[in-house]
């Protein structure tokens, strides 16, 4: 159900708005009387829109665009003025709110201006969604010199239509820098770009996929159907864990790459593959090809120019930008505000070797400590415990998260006992985000009361 927030100092003309909007428009309509209200309401809850009174005391609706601007909140404002003075609506415009109504209007019509904010709220969180998928998480992202000396040979090996092979641990972002070599290629970024897991395919699909099949070729072949390499026409065909290819599959790709020609399953007309091929593994295909599991004379079609993917491990100082990357672009996903990452949770972040899973790992991490941080920052405690360090052996034989967690507990007893257990002004004190902060860190300690 659509949520509708009515903020109105006056209880009577928010009350009416909120009868109005349930009756004709059938929203979910919630009131409060104030800008720092409003502020609380909008944290708190998945406002889809706010009918914003300009006119209140205390913080007026200015402040409440200004605030929302400055939090990064994108949440659609129609403010309203019974004043008639439109220069200030102008100025809201100004300041981010998408259109302005009188409080005169018929409620028919600003139903129709929430339907008009509500569907370009849609669109501006599509337009984002979109600009996250093809540039907010990207392997690309860093300074480091081994993300220097990679970026020079994916602009070098763009241009050129031989085969590539991608090597590189799980995780690295061997597909996206395969995207980056299509984005490069001979067909530019307008050419298609076709995508097979070879590890994720049935063995007995395999080659229908690859290859295309005729109908009737096989049982349940109903129709004619193009198999990868047609369909890439002359744009890029990236083979993702080319290492779990089965055997059959591996010498019908091998003729494809040597004459050039594919033929449908069931099929007797060879036609054109005229796709680049892109291959990626984190298999050592030279071992493969010693234990008799990948055929060599394929390897030496696929490795003629050959790009390996270092892992996070050697480039630690492109965490910090990673981090951000990732905080960015998965926030607006997740329902979230983007928040500043605390020095120390980047030092934290910095410090371990990702050796799991990568990059891939990093925005797992990310996205966890979005969805439990609760202030204004994702700080150290946001970090799970795991790639913080805890829980190591020390000398005295007690843990490191032990150790920790009690003289923690003992820094916020202490500011709660100095602050008569004022939640509020304990949070101050510790320079904490708000009261919300310290009260998750006193259930992680356990700090229930006074003893």
């Amino acid at each position: 159900m659509t949520l509708i927030l009515v903020v109105d100092d006056v209880a009577a003309m928010a009350e009416q708005y909120a009868y109005d909007l349930k009756r004709v428009g059938g929203y979910d309509v919630t009131t409060v009387a104030g800008g720092a209200a409003a502020l609380d309401a909008i944290e708190r809850e998945p406002v889809d829109c706010v009918i914003l009174d300009l006119e209140m005391p205390g913080m007026d609706g200015f402040g409440v665009l200004r605030e929302l601007k400055a939090r990064g909140i994108v949440t659609p404002v129609i403010v309203y003025t019974g004043t008639g003075d439109f220069d200030r609506c102008a100025q809201a415009i100004r300041l981010g709110a998408y259109s302005f109504i009188d409080k005169a209007e018929p409620v028919e019509r600003v139903v129709r201006e929430v339907e008009n904010a509500l569907e370009r709220g849609r669109l501006v969180a599509q337009v984002g969604r979109l600009s996250q998928r093809l540039s907010g998480e990207t392997a690309l992202v860093g300074a480091s010199p081994a993300m220097q000396r990679l970026r020079e040979v994916i602009a070098r090996l763009g241009p050129i239509q031989s085969p590539v092979l991608i090597t590189g641990e799980s995780g690295t972002g061997k597909e996206l820098i395969a995207r980056e070599l299509h984005r490069l290629g001979p067909g530019g970024a307008d050419a298609a770009l076709i995508a097979v897991n070879c590890a994720a395919l049935p063995e007995a699909l395999v080659e229908s996929e690859l290859f295309g099949h005729e109908r009737g070729a096989f049982t349940g072949a109903a129709a004619l159907r193009k198999g990868a390499f047609e369909s890439a026409g002359r744009g890029t065909l990236f083979l993702d864990e080319i290492g779990e290819l089965p055997a059959a599959a591996q010498a019908k790709l091998l003729r494809v790459l040597e004459e050039r020609t594919v033929t449908r399953l069931g099929g007797h007309r060879a036609v054109a593959a005229e796709a680049r091929v892109v291959a990626a593994t984190n298999r050592d295909l030279n071992r493969e090809v010693a234990d008799k599991r990948f055929r060599e004379d394929l390897l030496y079609r696929l490795n003629v120019h050959v790009i390996n993917v270092p892992p996070l491990r050697e480039r630690l100082g492109d965490v910090p930008e990673l981090a951000e990357r990732f905080v960015a672009a998965l926030s607006p996903r997740l329902g979230a505000r983007p928040r500043p990452l605390d020095p120390a949770a980047v030092r934290a972040l910095s410090a371990n070797d990702w050796r799991r899973n990568n990059v891939r790992e990093l925005r797992n991490v990310i996205e966890r400590m979005i969805i439990a941080a609760s202030g204004n920052v994702i700080g150290i405690e946001d970090v799970p415990e795991e790639i913080r360090g805890d829980g190591g052996p020390s000398a005295d034989g007690g843990t490191y998260q032990r150790l920790k967690a009690d003289a923690e507990r003992g820094i916020v007893r202490a500011a709660l006992e100095r602050n008569n257990w004022h939640i509020t002004r304990t949070a101050a004190e510790l320079g904490l985000a708000d009261h919300a902060s310290l009260i998750k860190i006193m259930k992680r300690l356990e700090i229930q009361g006074r003893k």
